[in-house]
């Protein structure tokens, strides 16, 4: 049981890994992480690139959402320029890998602060019809811009390739996934350790007081949306390299949908929580497909089902969480780890 838990520093205070327990179980999971890829099938790969690829972008939209507290229904559209800039990039130019995750990520960051701009002098209600009217703009975009999306066929790309070595098959690129993410948790918890994450936090609690201490609530939800952006961005691009091909169905307003149920679920205005939720609601579609193949037999036209009640099951999940555990799985986490803390005391 841990005692005398206090701190004497402020850098003490704002550590990342307060104690030596902590710091051991995170050495473990990492080690978990790179051992991972070599006890685990082509179908756990699979998943675990496309929860990698859903982090980083949920980690976006928590950071625009969930610590400075501006709704957004048009995440989809953000990630779906990073990965439709990948694909220009990798086709046309023929781009370096590694230069298209940064590229896409200030493409999205430059069309989310084009659409946050206008939409930062509206909250609440009016800035989420704002960012749906971005989200059904971009749609229209991606299908009827045929030159340069190539419409409803798409656009299909040739497996990446990193210091010469291809990255053409799920073991190769959940390591570059896993260092993407890495990178992306990490500065995302470190931004919140920054003026700038106190202020995206002010700004969300209490937007007047927030002003009255002389934050700028204008440049600092623009700070906020182009950071959010620039994450969907990379995370587009991640996702087009691994699938390596990206159509306008790719990003419907579901998937916007799908994402703001990530971070809702997982526990707005947490780093931890934007990781629970993508795990989990990224693994929900695969339960489910699972589920209705063992009824395949008694029910043929089970799978039939599959996506609308995928859209039932978040609109569900949704409700759920915001009625029961507003906090989502991270404070369930929070009080799993405080539990076993105290045991066997109960306070």
């Amino acid at each position: 049981m841990r005692i005398g838990d206090f701190k004497a520093n402020y850098v003490a205070d704002e550590a990342v890994f307060k104690t030596p327990t902590v710091r051991f179980w995170m050495g473990i999971l990492f080690a978990a992480l790179l051992i991972f890829p070599f006890v685990a099938g082509n179908y756990w790969l699979y998943m675990a690139n496309l929860v990698g690829v859903a982090i980083v972008a949920a980690v976006g939209l928590n950071i625009l959402t969930g610590f400075a507290g501006q709704i957004s229904l048009g995440h989809a559209a953000f990630v779906g320029i990073g990965a439709y800039t990948a694909a220009i990039l990798t086709t046309r130019l023929e781009v370096p890998f590694f230069l298209c995750l940064p590229l896409s990520g200030l493409s999205a960051a430059v069309f989310g602060l084009i659409v946050g701009g206008p939409s930062m002098r509206m909250k609440g209600l009016y800035l989420c019809i704002a960012t749906l009217a971005a989200q059904v703009i971009f749609e229209f975009i991606f299908v009827h811009w045929e030159s340069m999306t190539g419409g409803i066929r798409g656009i299909n790309l040739p497996a990446p390739s990193v210091l010469g070595i291809s990255l053409d098959n799920e073991f190769k690129f959940y390591f570059v996934t896993l260092a993407v993410v890495v990178i992306c948790v990490t500065a995302t918890r470190n931004i919140f350790r920054s003026r700038v994450g106190r202020a995206f936090i002010a700004i969300r609690d209490r937007d007047i007081s927030a002003e009255l201490m002389g934050i700028n609530l204008f440049h600092y939800k623009m700070y906020a949306f182009g950071i959010s952006s620039f994450m969907a961005g990379v995370a587009g691009c991640l996702w087009v390299n691994f699938l390596r091909t990206v159509t306008p169905e790719h990003f419907p307003l579901i998937e916007s949908i799908r994402y703001l149920a990530m971070i809702i679920v997982g526990g707005l205005g947490s780093v931890l929580g934007a990781i629970f939720g993508a795990i989990f609601m990224t693994l929900v579609p695969e339960i489910l497909k699972n589920t209705l193949g063992l009824l395949v037999d008694a029910f043929p036209q089970a799978m039939g089902y599959l996506f609308p009640l995928q859209q039932i099951v978040f609109g569900l999940l949704i409700v759920v969480f915001l009625v029961f555990e507003p906090h989502g799985l991270a404070e369930m986490w929070r009080r799993l780890k405080d539990y076993f803390r105290l045991w066997p005391f109960e306070y």
